[in-house]
């Protein structure tokens, strides 16, 4: 199977669809169970502090009192609310709790085959799960058309499966979690050791490249938060649009960083000035922009060097 797929360009293509589809139907999972899992670890946090800063300071004045604060004890919390994370507990129906069986879960067709509802109580399912997962499956063969059969193409499905997940959160959320984008960043650096693995010369680049690519991901960003602060007095750009922007340059190099941020802010203002004419949208509403960033870090991954020749023979 493998030496077929090295030789077929459509059998690769068509089993990386395939298996992307299973990958973007746990994609779903992540994007709605991480958030929920960070906001526990918070409370956890927060309760652990209340709880030392009880015990510290000796101002229990009743019993009741402390057997209340009990009550916010991580493991308390935990044994109350039950193990929560991205296997357990299995997934159900939001509205009537029926477990969903394997048959009602295959990526896509199940959502065709139950037209769009829940099997037990019949309340509409989002079409953005079968969304999600065509958009995975999509972006993945797209990927692998690109780069051909390889270890360079694996990665780079990884990188843009990850993408998906760091924008639907940060749409949903405005949070980037860490657990995700620093582990990117370090694999994108890790990879760097292994160069020159690849023909292309798009991922597995040189060691100095993904140094400074992720340096100056971070800290151009960075440089524009603390500038528009300082004019403002507000924060314009969160912490995650640093991180991810310095895991793209990790992966990409420094030189595909100034096409990412172009595209990414072109299309960001775009798509806001839009959203407020014709849909009424508060200007002051936050922006979620690691999307535009996660979408032109894709791009620029395929595509980046050729728009950048293009632009210099333009210009130049």
């Amino acid at each position: 199977m493998l030496e077929l797929m090295s030789e077929s360009a459509p059998v690769f293509i068509a089993v990386v669809f395939a298996f992307a589809l299973l990958i973007g139907s746990f994609l779903n999972v992540i994007i709605h169970r991480l958030p929920i899992m960070m906001e526990r670890e918070w409370r956890d946090q927060a309760a652990e502090q209340k709880l030392k800063e009880l015990r510290t300071t000796g101002r229990c004045q009743r019993k009741l009192e402390v057997v209340h604060l009990r009550n916010l004890d991580p493991a308390t919390a935990r044994s109350l609310e039950g193990r929560f994370d991205l296997t357990v507990p299995r997934s159900r129906c939001p509205s009537c709790g029926k477990l969903i069986t394997a048959l009602q879960n295959i990526p896509v067709i199940s959502y065709l085959f139950l037209k769009g509802r829940c099997a037990n109580c019949k309340t509409p399912i989002s079409a953005r799960y079968p969304l999600v997962e065509l958009i995975t499956a999509s972006l993945a063969a797209i990927t692998a058309w690109h780069f051909g059969a390889g270890i360079e193409a694996l990665m780079a499905i990884a990188l843009a499966v990850t993408l998906i997940a760091i924008a639907m959160i940060d749409a949903d959320t405005q949070l980037i979690p860490d657990s995700i984008v620093l582990p990117l960043m370090w694999v994108g650096l890790s990879m760097s050791l292994l160069h020159p693995l690849s023909d292309t010369g798009t991922l597995f680049i040189n060691p100095s490249d993904a140094i400074i690519g992720a340096l100056a991901g971070y800290l151009s960003l960075w440089s524009v938060f603390w500038l528009f602060k300082l004019i403002t007095g507000k924060d314009g750009i969160g912490y995650g649009d640093f991180k991810l922007l310095a895991a793209l340059g990790a992966w990409l190099g420094w030189q595909q960083l100034p096409i990412i941020i172009m595209m990414s802010a072109v299309v960001g203002i775009v798509i806001n000035v839009t959203l407020i004419v014709f849909q009424g949208k508060d200007r002051s509403a936050p922006v979620p922009f690691g999307p535009y960033i996660a979408a032109a870090g894709w791009i620029a991954m395929l595509w980046g060097e050729t728009i950048r020749n293009t632009y210099i023979d333009l210009m130049f």
